[in-house]
C-alpha cells in the first residue's frame, strides 16, 4: 500500500536486501560518527528507526552490560529477534509518541525521519530524551543534492539509469517527500535547541552494494514505474540487466550527518 507520507517503499520483510545494502553503504560512516562522540560503556542510547540491526548491535559491544540501547521503530517485526541484553525493542513512533525515557546519553537515526510529516516535532522530541551533555546523532538522504544515478552519464545504459531515477524522485516529490532536507539538519538541530552543531557528508561510488540497492529498489517500485508511465516493463529488465552487468558505477544520494550536544 502507498503510505500518504511521500514514501513509496513499504519496507516489507522480504525487503531484507534493501537493508543489507544501507548497512553496507553506510555503517563504516555512522561507526565512525558513533566512536567520535565516545560511545563507551554504561551509555544509555536510543536507536530509532530500527529497521535493520547492524546500528544497534554495534551500539550494544560499546555499552556492554552495564549500558542500554533502546530500539524503536513503528514496526519492530524483522527486529524482534535480536532482542537481547542490553538491547531492549519497542515499538513507537518518534513524531506521535512521547519520548520513550529520558536521560540518554545518545540518540541516533539514520533515515528514520524520512516518513515522518513533522521532523522539526520528532527533532525535538529527540533533544528532550538527552541527558544535559547527551548527543544527538541524525543521518539523512538530501536526494536533490545530487539526483542522478549514475553520475558518469557517458552512453545509453547511464542515460536510462538517470532517467529512471529521475522518474522515482519525481513521484516521491509528488507525493510531498522532501528531497532537500539532509542539508537543513544543521539548521533543525539548532532550532531544537542544540549545542556545537556540526555535520559532513557520504558520497558513495562505484560500491557494489549501491547495485544492490538499486537492484532491490527498482524491484519493489517497478509496477508505480509503469502505471504512472515513467517507465516500461522492458526498459525496467534492460536496466536490471545493466545493473548485473557489474559494469556501471552507481551512487545513490549523499548521506548527512549532522551532531550536536544538549545544553
Amino acid at each position: 500500500m502507498m503510505r500518504t507520507d511521500g514514501h513509496l517503499l513499504d519496507d516489507r520483510p522480504a525487503d531484507a536486501e534493501r537493508f543489507t545494502a544501507f548497512a553496507a553503504i553506510f555503517d563504516s560512516t555512522t561507526f565512525r560518527h558513533l566512536e567520535a562522540l565516545g560511545v563507551g560503556p554504561g551509555w544509555r542510547c536510543w536507536e530509532i528507526g530500527a529497521g535493520g540491526t547492524s546500528v544497534a548491535s554495534w551500539l550494544a559491544k560499546r555499552v556492554g552490560p552495564t549500558g542500554r540501547v533502546l530500539a524503536t521503530d513503528v514496526d519492530v517485526t524483522r527486529f524482534a529477534g535480536a532482542a537481547r541484553p542490553p538491547v531492549e525493542v519497542r515499538v513507537h513512533d518518534v513524531c506521535a509518541d512521547s519520548p520513550p525515557g529520558e536521560g540518554f546519553d545518545l540518540v541516533h537515526a539514520r533515515l528514520g525521519l524520512t516518513r515522518v510529516r513533522d521532523r522539526e516535532q520528532a527533532l525535538r522530541s529527540m533533544a528532550r530524551a538527552l541527558r544535559p551533555g547527551g548527543r544527538l546523532l541524525v543521518e539523512d538522504a538530501d536526494p536533490a543534492l545530487q539526483p542522478l544515478l549514475c553520475p558518469d552519464e557517458f552512453g545509453p545504459e547511464q542515460q536510462l539509469a538517470n532517467r529512471l531515477r529521475h522518474g522515482f524522485r519525481q513521484m516521491l516529490a509528488d507525493r510531498g517527500a522532501d528531497l532537500a532536507h539532509g542539508r537543513k539538519l544543521p539548521r533543525l538541530l539548532r532550532a531544537a535547541g542544540l549545542r556545537c552543531v556540526e555535520a559532513d557528508a557520504y558520497f558513495p561510488l562505484a560500491s557494489p552494494a549501491c547495485a544492490a540497492l538499486e537492484d532491490a529498489t527498482i524491484r519493489q517500485i517497478r509496477g508505480r514505474l509503469v502505471t504512472a508511465g515513467l517507465a516500461t516493463d522492458e526498459d525496467i529488465d534492460r536496466h536490471l540487466a545493466n545493473v548485473a552487468s557489474g559494469a556501471m558505477d552507481l551512487t545513490t544520494a549523499p548521506m548527512i550527518s549532522a551532531w550536536g550536544r544538549k545544553g
